[in-house]
């Protein structure tokens, strides 16, 4: 018998069904992934099992018994720990003072005996982290390990994993599928939430797919194939695979050139340092690396959102390090951002979409009001040429999948005709058929003469859809590499901040 058994378990947000009669067993010693593209109601169910979310209807038994969560205090004593994609530490305390923190019996009078218990939990997990040592000190991946020693210091015995390797390095990623294993060993039930089918293959037991916020398939993930799943998560079969061959190398000088570039955070620590590459007109140029190793900064240097604190920025060979945003279209300066946070930069999620599509125009357009005929006609254009699923441009944002919002956001910024397009993390948490058409939409644009700058997590589609790929590991590049001469393992290793470092 299953350790954990959902049991048609329904939950809606208003009129629409997040999930919809799902069962799902879950088995101790077993890592079972719970794939779905983006909108498919993974991360909701697993909300509803960690005691975030109450469901409509259904039940949960563990162990046979019938289990209600009032909230995910009542879910912890129940042995289950979620850990969430972002992690939510204090980085000013210690390591042992983030796992202890809330629990009931204090700090101070349990903390030797705390301290021995971390201890042993870190040399049976094989993690490498120091109770006394400070939060902001680790890696990104020292980071997740603390908040699963958290839970499993609580007492968890089943752990929850939201697209943990969505921010990790592929060698922090490989670490942590390794520590996976010892935990399942140990008698663990493992969900690994994930919209990565590669790792579905190299990690999982058993395998569930969810569209639609349905429960369409579960098999063992021994007996099931890339194309299956496939199928199973866009709901029809999908022709071949999408090729993403680097375009030719295009000896031609650089659009942009970024010259010992320096930008601090606020706390004064340099987020990126002394950072040097160029951009060419043609080619979609990779920013690889760790969470948090500076691509934001880049990104947002280079958009003009930000200042530049050292060095240049040449576009077409004039700086505009610290041209104001606002003055460089008026200067020839045309670059588009998808930021990575498209909802909180990019698009007004409670706007509809007609004022959405002209929030780049605004400064341009006369008057105190929109021309409402004119981003009407904007949005139906973009609806129409870049496949957005949407009922109407007086239709909210907020309403949309993210696929479509996605769509609205780069139709948006390439209808624009930008010379450079940066796009940070463009596919992230999208499902199968966004990302195809979004990859196909990036390489036709590059092979038309435009610049992308293209931010990415996964060393495959790095490798497959650039054309040049820089490495940035804690805020300094240590290289910049062609793509169709590097290997994952080699990629990986720059991302870590090892290797040689260079241009080739």
């Amino acid at each position: 018998m299953a350790y954990i058994q959902l049991r048609n378990i329904t939950k809606k947000f208003g009129s629409v069904y997040a999930n919809r009669r799902i069962c799902l067993d879950i088995h101790k010693g077993e890592i079972h992934a719970l794939l779905g593209g983006n909108g498919s109601g993974k991360t909701t169910l697993m909300n509803i099992l960690a005691g975030r979310y109450k469901y409509d209807e259904g039940n949960i038994l563990i162990d046979g018994r019938k289990a209600v969560f009032h909230s995910p205090g009542d879910s912890v004593k129940a042995g289950i720990g979620m850990i969430h994609q972002h992690v939510d530490l204090v980085d000013s305390l210690s390591v042992e003072e983030n796992i202890l923190a809330g629990t009931e019996k204090g700090l101070f009078p349990t903390r030797k005996k705390a301290r021995g218990k971390i201890k042993d939990l870190a040399e049976l997990y094989d993690f490498h982290v120091e109770p006394e040592g400070k939060v902001y000190q680790l890696t990104i991946g020292g980071k997740q390990a603390v908040e699963i020693l958290k839970v499993f210091y609580r007492g968890a015995s089943v752990l929850i994993l939201d697209e943990p390797t969505s921010v990790l390095a592929p060698i922090e990623a490989r670490a942590l599928f390794v520590n996976l294993g010892k935990m399942k060993e140990n008698g663990c039930a493992i969900v690994l939430i994930t919209h990565k089918m590669q790792e579905v293959f190299d990690i999982s037991d058993r395998v569930t797919v969810l569209r639609k916020g349905e429960a369409v398939y579960t098999s063992l993930t021994a007996d099931t194939g890339q194309s299956m799943l496939t199928e199973k998560m866009v709901g029809h079969a999908i022709e071949g695979r999408t090729e993403y061959r680097a375009a030719p190398r295009r000896d031609i000088r650089p659009l942009l050139a970024v010259s010992d570039v320096t930008v601090h955070n606020r706390f004064g620590s340099a987020a990126l340092s002394g950072v040097s590459l160029d951009i060419r007109p043609g080619e979609i140029h990779g920013i690889a690396g760790a969470a948090g190793s500076g691509q934001k900064e880049l990104c947002d240097v280079i958009a003009g959102i930000a200042a530049a604190d050292e060095g240049r920025i040449l576009y077409n060979g004039k700086d505009i390090a610290h041209m104001p945003i606002a003055g460089r279209a008026a200067k020839g300066v045309r670059i588009g951002y998808v930021p990575e946070d498209r909802m909180d930069t990019g698009l007004v999620g409670g706007m509809c979409i007609s004022d959405n599509v002209m929030l780049r125009r605004i400064d341009r357009e006369k008057g105190l009001f929109f021309n409402e005929k004119k981003a009407r006609d904007l949005a139906l254009r973009i609806i129409g040429k870049y496949g957005v699923d949407a009922v109407d441009p007086a239709q909210k944002l907020k309403d949309l999948s993210g696929g479509n919002i996605q769509k609205i956001l780069l139709g948006r910024e390439i209808e624009e005709a930008p010379d450079l397009l940066i796009t940070a993390y463009p596919v992230r948490g999208l499902d199968i058929g966004a990302t195809n058409y979004i990859f196909g939409l990036l390489r036709e644009r590059r092979d038309s003469g435009m610049a992308i700058l293209f931010v990415g997590e996964d060393t495959d589609v790095l490798l497959e859809l650039c054309d040049r790929i820089s490495t940035l590991y804690r805020g300094r590049l240590t290289a910049t590499l062609d793509a169709a001469g590097t290997t994952k393992a080699e990629l990986g290793l720059f991302m870590a901040g090892g290797g040689t470092g260079g241009t080739r």
